[in-house]
């Protein structure tokens, strides 16, 4: 083992502990009222996507990321491809996607019918790079009165999907200056970023609509959901009845006016994330303590750099992440199996969506930053619980 495995699994061993047997990369913690809340749902027989529960989560989400209105959906990708519609993306249109990214951000898309468009990461943030997008638009794009236009492929670039990546804000002040240039609306894919902040503004809040994850291993879960963040009412109001089958209230008759989508949250799986709502301030509190313990530790360990939150910018840590000073596919490797050997989960960052197979033929900028971070970056152990005795 040389000096740099060495020092990294010491690293881990200081901050952590000995593993016994195996430290997962992020478990939920239930150490609220979810029984409580979960036997109240299933006594009063509301389990289904009607309930007092979605009302309360949905209320209680718009108060602290401060949107005007949250609309509580299954899954992350779901509101994705709800907010994608709603922002006009059609059957044809090319939207900016990080390379960098979950598959989830390049799904949502496919599912519009619409065609991924990938663009490169900055270091600093991880995510998407707002002045090599400025660059690359001012080559490849052309406004018309039709839009932006791909002089490339002769295709309608039709929004702009940033992602905080590991809960990490993205650089939304020039990102959403050079939207404002290229009238393009901005959907945040703020799914890992739940408590983040860009500049003192939850992120999810800054574009035309954001979007949220609780699938398990986020910092707050449902078990399975997601939700839509807008300050834009009309916005919400068409999210809510797209993704409630498009059906007309009324006391007894279904008349649907839209092509809608069973995309609406049971309120079983509220009445879990309001519980986790009511713990979240003290998640963030431990994952940032955990935060500090990596950096401290890290920071005397020559070849690798502790990601930490951008300037000006409050991360909530979802996935604590080292950086290889020197980009290697081969070091990464090493790092990551001697870690999941002596029983740390770790993981690499996700492959670039661009080698994905089903992704391969989509347009795409030069994408230098992404292809290092790709080979250098390494998630570490992040789960809330990871850091103890802050309860008390």
């Amino acid at each position: 083992m040389d000096t740099l495995e060495s020092n990294f699994l010491a690293a881990l061993d200081q901050v952590l502990g000995k593993p016994s047997p195996f430290i997962p990369l992020h478990e939920p913690e239930f150490g609220g009222r979810e029984r409580e809340f979960l036997n109240h749902c299933i006594d009063s027989t509301f389990v289904s996507s009607v309930g007092q529960y979605v009302d309360q989560f949905e209320a209680q989400l718009a108060e602290f990321t401060g949107a005007k209105a949250a609309i509580a959906v299954v899954n992350g990708t779901a509101a994705l491809h709800i907010a994608l519609l709603l922002a006009g993306v059609t059957p044809g249109d090319e939207v900016l996607v990080p390379a960098l990214s979950f598959v989830a951000t390049a799904n949502a898309v496919a599912h519009c019918g619409a065609i991924p468009h990938f663009v490169d990461s900055e270091f600093s943030t991880l995510g998407l790079d707002p002045l090599a997008l400025q660059n690359y638009l001012e080559r490849i794009a052309q406004v018309t009165p039709q839009g932006l236009i791909n002089k490339l492929t002769q295709r309608r670039i039709a929004a702009i999907i940033p992602m905080h990546t590991y809960g990490h804000p993205v650089s939304l002040g020039p990102l959403l200056h050079v939207a404002k240039h290229y009238q393009l609306p901005v959907i945040e894919d703020a799914a890992e970023s739940l408590g983040s902040t860009y500049q003192g503004t939850h992120t999810g809040t800054l574009g035309l609509a954001g979007i949220l994850s609780f699938n398990g291993n986020k910092i707050i879960t449902t078990g399975g959901g997601g939700a839509i963040l807008t300050n834009h009412q009309d916005l919400a109001n068409q999210a809510k009845h797209l993704t409630t089958t498009a059906k007309q209230p009324h006391r007894w008759e279904f008349f649907h006016d839209h092509v809608g989508w069973n995309y609406r949250l049971p309120n079983l799986n509220a009445a879990l994330g309001c519980a986790q709502l009511m713990e979240l301030p003290m998640f963030l509190e431990k994952k940032r303590q955990l935060a500090q313990a990596y950096q401290d530790i890290f920071k005397e360990i020559e070849g690798i750099n502790f990601i930490h939150a951008p300037e000006n910018c409050l991360s909530n840590y979802w996935l604590n992440t080292i950086q290889l000073t020197q980009p290697s596919r081969e070091i990464r490797d090493r790092l990551l199996t001697i870690a999941n050997d002596a029983g740390f989960q770790c993981r690499p960052t996700w492959t670039l969506l661009h080698r994905l197979p089903m992704y391969t033929h989509c347009p795409r900028a030069p994408l230098p930053v992404a292809e290092q971070l790709e080979v250098s970056l390494i998630n570490l152990p992040s789960s809330p619980k990871l850091v103890t005795g802050l309860r008390d």
